[in-house]
């Protein structure tokens, strides 16, 4: 058992059934990224004021997740101009529960998320937009024509979610972050990076924004598809993000 294990094993645990009433589709996220030897630590300040999600027995879940974009990347160049109304189309598998939703999110001007998602089956999730009733959901909310979307980027990981006792904001870690992009055929991994993100229907006191603080950690704007995007395109644009690049080299070097 890993130290990481052990520590999860001292939260009490909530079901994805209880976790329902946690949905937080509408939600403010603030975003972390830290290195795997300092998660031990956070998860112990955070046992006694936390559940953590079990599925099948198990506190560390594995994804997949795989967006779409246009031959162009255009939502990704979206993102890296700072556009402040953008989307993502990706397609999820939930490990262990073999779930699988197409979801799209949408980023508003005032930093609020929203994501809307139906259930698809499993072998679709690599030729969804073949699918009529998929698309027919996907054109009510993406700004795009379908016939220009394609696989780009999946991304593999590991989640903890912890959830507060009140129940009014939930905390996912993600790590063991892994990409590979379907159109270059090129791998990267993101080694001891973790990435944290705090979900809450407003920016409210925290037990977790108290510890990372206390930690001197503060926010980082991250995004999973932007990053595989840059660590396995060679030639896209990616200016903004050498900043946060560097940042993870040095998360990696702890």
């Amino acid at each position: 058992m890993t130290e990481i294990e052990r520590v999860l094993h001292l939260f009490k645990p909530i079901s994805l059934e209880e976790m329902s009433a946690v949905k937080l589709m509408n939600r403010v996220d603030t975003k972390y990224m830290i290195s795997l030897s300092q998660l031990g630590d956070i998860l112990n300040q955070l046992q006694a004021h936390y559940y953590v999600q079990q599925v099948c027995d198990e506190c560390i879940i594995p994804y997949s997740t795989l967006y779409y974009d246009t031959e162009d990347v255009q939502m990704y160049i979206a993102h890296h101009n700072r556009k402040l109304c953008r989307q993502k189309l990706r397609s999820r598998i939930y490990g262990l529960t073999e779930n699988v939703f197409c979801e799209v999110k949408r980023k508003n001007n005032h930093g609020r998320t929203k994501k809307k998602r139906i259930a698809i089956k499993k072998e679709e999730w690599e030729n969804m937009l073949q699918q009529p009733y998929i698309v027919e959901f996907v054109q009510q909310y993406l700004p795009y024509s379908i016939s220009l979307l394609q696989p780009q980027v999946q991304t593999d990981f590991n989640r903890i979610t912890l959830v507060n006792y009140s129940k009014t904001e939930r905390l996912t870690i993600d790590k063991d972050v892994n990409f590979y992009n379907h159109v270059t055929g090129m791998h990267a991994d993101a080694g001891n990076l973790v990435i944290m993100e705090l979900k809450q229907d407003a920016r409210k006191k925290s037990m977790v924004k108290q510890v990372l603080f206390d930690m001197r950690i503060k926010p980082h704007k991250i995004s999973k598809y932007c990053l595989g995007t840059v660590l396995t395109r060679p030639q896209v644009k990616a200016n903004r993000f050498k900043k946060k690049i560097r940042f993870i080299e040095e998360l990696n070097s702890i």
